[in-house]
């Protein structure tokens, strides 16, 4: 058996530019009034002390890390003073027979991430010792290791209108928000930009006739409209949990975001994505064995989707492009010219400006004309091709910090789409036999 040792000083470096800082957290709680107002229960920042290499406890007590965990909690639900006790309902993921280390982490691997993957453990009699490292190196990091101390965290009572609510989260610069039941006193969904283009593609019917249903609802009238037929317990994880089962539970539910919520008080203490998940592999992985597959071309892997891809022209109406992501369930559409070359993509966040410009009694404009108003600097399609490597795929779109890739031919002819959850589906669940986007 062999190890690997601590980070170098280089990785520190990495990982202050991009997933670390340990500093106060924010909150944000919407009401009804549509005011934003501090949790209840303000966080207290915890002094941590710094040990050096020798002097480093090897994990704290039960009591100490039960501590530090409801320190990290960056939301209290609103309207509420005293701390509850939720129960945590983990996702049916079937154990797996190869052994997860416990693991337990000091304030040191906290603040500068040393010692990730001291834990890891690689086989020497194995034929081929690093074809699951990276599902290994999940398993043995909780979803708590990438929770930031700095980061907003919006949170939405179900009275609060529906439409202030969307501009909420333009205002806030966030995607999505879990929903508080005041009555139910626990968390009972999320809030995303899915929700609004369902609401536009219900209602809209002409630039003359006002979309009653978003000026008037309430978020808790349009979750009993809307979830009638389709309701779904909130899906989260808690802080404990693996990021192993993070990676699962995003993928078999389809869902692009997964609240953490502490099974102890009840806080919602942040949401977990794709893109920060694989930001947070990819920081380890030049420390770690690189597997075979990694050197393979997206065309040898067969990764992604290349049948029946949904796209769109420049002169697409916005109503047109609404009923696709809906129908199609996708969650981009490439652009693409009369010569069939990618141009441009419509994304949902791009949707969430027609809120941010109140521009959404008017859906019949095209997407060219809407793209205009991106709020955000552009840097164009990202693209790649089938004969790339899946390292270099997997650089890219980290780097890109985009949600997918535009997979083209030498034409720039669209071909496929490789998205995170594709990714992540190959670098961390095929290795574990598990394919939960067809289960």
């Amino acid at each position: 058996m062999k190890r690997f040792g601590s980070l170098r000083r280089s990785k520190k470096r990495k990982e202050q530019d991009g997933l670390g800082g340990r500093h106060q957290s924010e909150a944000s709680c919407l009401s009804a009034s549509g005011l934003s107002t501090p949790p209840t229960t303000p966080t207290q920042a915890c002094s941590q002390p710094v040990f050096t290499q020798e002097a480093q406890p090897s994990g704290p007590s039960p009591e100490r890390l039960e501590a530090s965990t409801r320190s990290r909690s960056i939301s209290t639900p609103p309207g509420t003073g005293q701390r509850l006790g939720l129960p945590f309902a983990k996702p049916p993921i079937a154990a797996s027979s190869s052994p997860v280390p416990s693991y337990s982490t000091s304030p040191q691997v906290y603040g500068l991430f040393e010692g990730m993957l001291e834990k890891l453990e690689l086989d020497d009699d194995a034929a081929e010792p690093e074809s699951d490292i990276y599902m290994r190196f999940m398993k043995s990091h909780k979803c708590y290791d990438i929770v930031p101390t700095s980061s907003k965290l919006v949170v939405f009572d179900t009275a609060l209108q529906v439409k202030k609510a969307f501009f909420a989260l333009v205002a806030n610069g966030v995607r999505a928000a879990p929903l508080w039941d005041t009555e139910k006193q626990s968390f009972v969904g999320m809030l995303t930009i899915t929700d609004f283009i369902i609401i536009l593609h219900r209602y809209y019917k002409s630039p003359m006739v006002q979309i009653y249903e978003l000026e008037e609802h309430k978020l808790e009238t349009w979750r009993e409209v809307y979830l009638q037929a389709t309701f779904k317990p909130l899906v989260n994880i808690s802080p404990e949990a693996s990021l192993f089962d993070a990676v699962y539970t995003l993928i078999k539910n389809k869902i692009h975001r997964l609240p953490v919520i502490d099974p102890v008080t009840g806080n919602a203490l942040y949401i977990l994505t794709h893109k920060r998940i694989l930001k947070f592999l990819q920081l380890f992985m030049c420390e770690m064995p690189k597997p075979a597959f990694m050197k393979q071309t997206l065309g040898e892997l067969g990764i992604g989707s290349y049948h029946d891809i949904a796209f769109i022209h420049p002169n697409t109406p916005i109503i047109k492009a609404l009923n696709i992501f809906v129908e199609r369930r996708v969650s981009a559409l490439p652009v693409v010219d009369e010569s069939g070359k990618v141009v441009d993509i419509y994304s949902k966040f791009d949707v969430i400006n027609l809120a941010a410009e109140k521009t959404y009694n008017n859906l019949d404009i095209t997407v060219t004309q809407a793209l205009k108003h991106r709020s955000q600097y552009f840097e164009g399609v990202m693209k790649c091709h089938k004969m790339e490597t899946m390292e270099t795929i997997v650089d890219r779109i980290v780097k890109a910090e985009v949600h997918r890739l535009v997979v083209v031919d030498e034409c720039s002819s669209i071909e496929g789409i490789v998205s995170l959850s594709d990714i992540l589906q190959a670098l961390v669940l095929s290795p574990a036999g598990i394919d939960a986007q067809h289960c």
